[in-house]
């Protein structure tokens, strides 16, 4: 390192000492994560967590809105100018425009900043004036969380795991029919190296689509700029015996350790490890309907992910200088609006079972941790039907083309065991209990002034994870 590159580096510390000392005392960041799988909802959930931030008639459960401590919510662009910005208009007009329909998938890393104008409480807080707290909301891609967990594996291990994984899948039929019959040993030839990779990012396309939680590596999925690179041409293959320096099984193992060098580490460092305050949001409806394999699979990937936090209680100096640590997590089960709320809490309880071992871990760790079922968009509204001559607590919603129907996704267990247990065990299906899933699209309602989308417990959630920074 030359005296110029020394220097550059210095300088680049100070100048982050001092906006770190300048947002610590005067103007406060809070860097929300929102992390989940795919289909969770993390898209939703932004847009509408900013829709009811900007208008909050509908946000009683957080305090600062409630007391007036709140006086005025406004967008601004976000300080790192080289991430894209959150298209938070785009996805708010297609929620809630003429003819509502769900706003495209995360496809990449994006963000956006609310600065609020905030009156503090207490004693003293009539002579403080008003303060300016920053919340800098990160979203990206769920399919690159899973990825994090490749960074303590080597390709060996990587690659006999995931074959013993998908060893019974339909999906992956194909692509081990082409693993199983490849030597390793044999010469690197880059068409092969090809095919390989092409079918792996087939198996996991279709893996995804069945409701499997565990497809990584995430990039196969959205490769974007990367796509052909050599860092995104590899695949599991089985380990040869004797593979040799130039073989097609050295040269697996170099691009697996280049994906984790050059895509895993710089998001982990640049997004991931940034965050204080996150919120997991888990579709775990849609693994219940999709079966006990699917939920075990979901919470072996969402315990995988959640290893990668570094939880606990941020200290002043600990944020001054930089080295931040998640404190606060919210475990939020979604789309709860395609249930009674008198399932709520049932729903809320399997989540809570599901995801125990990393609460427990984040618990333990100092970080303030809570779980709830929220739907950041309402889509339906309850309804009491008839069945077999008895009352049933049902939802009704729009479904495509415009058709209202009445829904009952089946009654959940009171004991989260009932559902983990088989799920664990390996069962194919459930034994005595049939869950539904059904494609509500959002309501047809025009927002009213001064008030954002309607939500079932986003105002709860929003006051866990920044109430505290706003009073």
């Amino acid at each position: 390192m030359g005296i110029g590159d020394i220097a550059d580096s210095v300088t680049r510390s100070v100048e982050s000492l001092g906006a770190s000392v300048s947002e610590a005392f005067f103007e406060p960041v809070i860097r929300l994560g929102v992390t989940g799988l795919s289909r969770a909802g993390k898209t939703v959930f932004i847009t509408s967590l900013v829709a009811n931030l900007l208008d909050r008639g509908r946000m009683p459960q957080l305090k600062a809105a409630a007391d007036g401590a709140i006086r005025s919510v406004f967008l601004q662009p976000q300080p790192d100018v080289t991430v894209p910005r959150f298209e938070y208009e785009a996805h708010l007009a297609a929620m809630t425009g003429p003819d509502p329909h769900w706003p495209d998938s995360t496809r990449a890393v994006s963000e956006l900043r609310l600065s609020f104008r905030v009156q503090p409480q207490g004693m003293l807080g009539g002579l403080r004036g008003l303060r300016t707290v920053h919340l800098d909301i990160v979203d990206y891609p769920g399919e690159w969380l899973l990825d994090l967990g490749l960074l303590d594996r080597t390709y060996a291990d990587w690659a006999a795991e995931t074959l013993a994984r998908i060893a019974d899948r339909p999906e992956a039929a194909g692509f081990l029919a082409l693993a199983g019959a490849t030597n390793g040993a044999a010469r690197l030839d880059e068409a092969d190296a090809r095919s390989l990779a092409d079918s792996f990012a087939g198996y996991l396309i279709r893996a995804r689509a069945a409701g499997w939680s565990d497809c990584t590596p995430g990039r196969f999925l959205l490769p974007g700029e990367m796509a052909g690179s050599p860092a995104l041409t590899f695949a599991p293959i089985p380990q040869p015996a004797d593979p040799g320096r130039t073989s097609l099984w050295r040269e697996m193992d170099r691009r697996f350790e280049a994906y984790k060098a050059r895509i895993v580490k710089p998001f982990f460092r640049e997004h991931f490890a940034r965050i204080e305050r996150q919120v997991v949001l888990v579709d775990a409806l849609g693994a219940i309907h999709a079966g006990p394999r699917a939920v075990e699979d979901m919470r072996r990937a969402m315990a995988e992910i959640l290893a990668a936090f570094h939880p606990g209680r941020n200290g002043w100096l600990t944020g001054l200088l930089g080295g931040r640590r998640v404190e606060r997590i919210l475990f939020a089960a979604t789309k709860a609006d395609h249930l009674h709320h008198s399932q709520h809490p049932r729903l809320t309880a399997i989540m809570e079972a599901l995801l125990r071992e990393a609460k427990d871990r984040a618990d333990f760790a100092g970080a303030k941790t809570a779980a709830m079922s929220i739907a950041a968009l309402r889509a339906t509204v309850e309804e009491t039907i008839s069945h077999e001559g008895g009352p049933l607590d049902a939802v009704r919603g729009r479904l495509q083309g415009g058709r209202q129907a009445a829904f009952w996704a089946g009654e959940l267990p009171a004991d989260p065991a009932q559902l983990l247990v088989p799920a664990r065990q390996g069962a194919e299906r459930w034994l005595d209990a049939d869950f539904g899933a059904m494609a509500f699209l959002p309501a047809a309602s025009p927002l009213r002034p001064g008030e954002g989308p309607p939500h079932i417990r986003l105002d709860r959630a929003a006051e866990f994870l920044i109430g505290d920074r706003l009073r």
